[in-house]
């Protein structure tokens, strides 16, 4: 499977989901899709991240727009995550990188001076007709997804 880009469409995939079965890239035709990979459930940027595309979903919907997040974290994991920050949209689990490397996000990172590779924080916002229209890559996460909604509702 190539690499994602700008202004082509992106190839279907699907994988486990929070709603208790696959969530297929198809689910979101005729509406855009924001998919936004984070590193870690109930880390501090991480939680961060999705409570604000939370906070944001009511004027994504006005927008056409669903929403979804990714990480390698599993099911289980994903579940008690959504649960606590009652998030109303699915979290994917991409344990075997599949889709994180489709889009380019495993990226060599540091901690404490030991490298690893893990998720780079990115976002992407899909078009109604599957087209992949904007990406962030490396996002801080204050007002990342303010910045994400000016451009859905931009569609």
């Amino acid at each position: 499977m190539s690499k994602i880009a700008a202004d082509k469409k992106v190839p279907a995939f699907s994988l486990p989901a929070t709603n208790g079965g696959k969530w297929k890239f198809t689910d979101a035709a005729g509406k855009n899709l924001v998919i936004y990979f984070y590193p870690r459930d109930m880390t501090s940027g991480c939680t961060r991240e999705s409570q604000d595309f939370r906070d944001l979903h009511g004027a994504f919907r006005k927008a056409k727009t669903a929403i979804v997040g990714i990480s390698r974290d599993n099911l289980a994991s994903h579940e008690k995550f959504k649960t606590k920050e009652k998030l109303p949209f699915d979290l994917l689990s991409d344990a075997d990188e599949k889709v994180c490397r489709l889009f380019d996000v495993i990226k060599e990172k540091s901690l404490y001076g030991r490298k690893y590779m893990g998720i780079e924080r990115s976002t992407f916002l899909i078009d109604a007709k599957g087209v992949l229209r904007q990406e962030w890559r490396k996002a801080k996460v204050p007002g990342h997804a303010q910045q994400v909604l000016a451009a859905a509702q931009s569609l």
